[in-house]
């Protein structure tokens, strides 16, 4: 049962499509922090707002960490 429903009775493809995986280990590519957020949106934009990269650092509660960071140009 997931909700209430059997899940014999769901349609697994879209069932795969509502569930997520956040491991405890993060795994950063090799570019800046915006840029590992923006791929997270995995949209094909090549440009995500500014305003949607702070939304998202805030929901993972890891802006207070990135904007205590040091600044490195």
């Amino acid at each position: 049962m997931i909700d209430g429903f059997d899940i014999r009775t769901l349609n697994v493809t879209h069932l795969r499509q509502l569930i997520g995986l956040v491991t405890q280990e993060p795994v950063l590519f090799d570019c800046s922090i915006r840029d590992n957020i923006a791929y997270g949106y995995g949209d094909g934009q090549s440009h995500v707002p500014g305003d949607l990269i702070i939304e998202a650092a805030i929901a993972a509660n890891i802006h207070d960490f990135i904007i205590g960071l040091p600044m490195v140009i």
